[in-house]
């Protein structure tokens, strides 16, 4: 086990090249500025009043004293659960629209978590409404539940679609249990996903043919619509028009492919227009290389470098066959990319001082955010062996020329060493006002997980850390 390492803030001249002979990306002369939580609170608050307008109309078409036997409460809970449900799916495919004026409020961090959040009340409503309109219409005309079942199906306009479309839903529901989700290649997940559209239009036709305030011609319905129109429309720019209009301003093509350590790649892109990138020290891209073997992938990466207007960079490491081919991209080779996304950046922090904890390749945004914190930041990395500190030189450099405090803990995850520096005392011993610097973890879930307890036992406030994720 190797003792953590401290290098303390120092002056040094000149530029040292990484790997390769490109000159490590310059210095911004000031931290980029912070950004406000309110892109965010207006989000949340414009949710909550369209769910509010979906489960209105019910309660203004509902008379009083109509919801005197048991029948009739469970029909219209049936028909309110249904308009919930309804609502719900449409929140859910807004969220993967991958929308710019989304991402830059929320961030995808947040949005993936809301998703996963939002997804798992959806399934819950969607069973509920299936449930409580079948026995709600049983009890109405006495009929057993499941001949009330099968005269849906036989005599019901759309209901086979709108039963197929609950059963997509269940089964996304079920893909996002962590153990099956964690199981599944990301590109099979992913693909999986593709099928909640399936279940929108599948279940267009039955809201407006059956639903009892979709159904009759009027604003409630003309709205419905609009709401339907405004989802597909915001699909079609964040999935389509963004990308497209991105990767014919900036044309990216593969420069170098540079070996960090026997697993770790660094990618360095060059293309047109890279002064004009909005990009941020920590955001990722979803990269796409048009190589034999890559090119049906995509994966979303950070950049390990700031933009500095010339080049961009991302450090990979090698887990499976598609990273590995990413070891024999040729130099030219195209890339289409889509992005820039994510809040866990210097500009989304609350505190003028931060500390930063990476383990293994989670270094990468690490690195890049370094470049864009205020002076007197603190980096603690993580690796198991000397071998598998990436970008040292780099570290070394940005320690002295932004005073960063940087410690290189080396060891076995059960060695007495790191187990006491990534624990509350250790860190409180390191960095003595962990309390109050905001924290940006990014590395082996195994690693979060443990530095998100420790911190919290130091007293560092929950909004106060921030976790990288790369999902949707």
């Amino acid at each position: 086990m190797t003792h953590p390492q401290t290098h303390t803030a120092g002056r040094r001249t000149g530029n040292p090249a990484p790997h390769g002979g490109r000159s490590a990306a310059p210095v911004p002369l000031a931290a980029v500025p912070r950004r406000g939580p309110g892109g965010r609170r207006a989000l949340v608050g414009l949710f909550w009043a369209g769910l509010v307008a979906a489960v209105l109309p019910w309660w203004l078409d509902t008379p009083a004293g109509s919801l005197d036997t048991t029948a009739a409460a469970l029909t219209a809970a049936g028909r309110i659960t249904g308009l919930v449900a309804g609502y719900l799916l449409l929140v859910q495919v807004l969220m993967t629209t991958r929308l710019g004026v989304f991402e830059r409020s929320a961030g995808p961090e947040r949005i993936s978590r809301w998703h996963r959040d939002v997804g798992a009340t959806l399934l819950v409503t969607v069973l509920a409404h299936l449930s409580l309109i079948v026995v709600g219409y049983a009890a109405e005309g006495g009929r057993s539940v499941p001949g009330q079942a099968g005269e849906l199906l036989a005599d019901y306009e759309d209901m086979v679609g709108a039963f197929a479309a609950a059963g997509i839903l269940v089964l996304l529901g079920l893909t996002g249990v962590r153990a099956l989700r964690r199981a599944l290649p990301y590109e099979l997940w992913y693909h999986l996903h593709l099928a909640s559209y399936l279940a929108v239009v599948l279940g267009f036709g039955h809201q407006f043919s059956n639903g009892a305030q979709l159904h009759p011609p009027g604003p409630v319905r003309t709205g419905w619509i609009a709401a339907y129109a405004l989802v597909a429309a915001a699909l079609l720019g964040g999935r389509v028009v963004a990308p497209l209009r991105f990767n014919l301003r900036h044309r990216l093509r593969v420069a170098d492919v540079v070996a960090e350590s026997r697993d770790t790649v660094s990618i360095y892109l060059t293309g047109r227009r890279l002064h004009r990138l909005d990009l941020l020290g920590g955001q990722f891209l979803r990269w796409r290389f048009l190589a034999p073997g890559c090119w049906w992938q995509s994966h979303p990466f950070s950049v390990s470098a700031a933009a500095n207007g010339r080049w961009l960079r991302l450090t990979v490491k090698v887990v499976g066959a598609h990273t590995a081919d990413l070891r024999e991209l040729a130099q030219g080779t195209r890339v289409w990319a889509q992005g820039p996304a994510g809040t866990f950046t210097a500009a989304h922090r609350r505190r003028e001082r931060a500390l930063l904890i990476a383990g293994g390749s989670g270094i990468a945004p690490l690195r890049a955010m370094l470049e864009e914190l205020p002076p007197g930041a603190a980096l603690i990395y993580r690796a198991r062996t000397p071998d598998d500190v990436l970008l040292q030189r780099e570290l070394d450099w940005l320690a002295q020329e932004r005073g960063t405090d940087v410690w290189y803990v080396v060891g076995s995850r059960d060695d007495p060493g790191p187990r006491q520096v990534l624990s509350a005392a250790g860190l409180r011993e390191l960095v003595p006002d962990v309390a109050r610097r905001d924290v940006y973890l990014c590395g082996p879930p195994g690693l979060v997980a443990q530095a998100v307890r420790a911190l919290r036992a130091a007293g560092v406030p929950r909004r106060q850390v921030h976790r990288a994720t790369f999902e949707l």
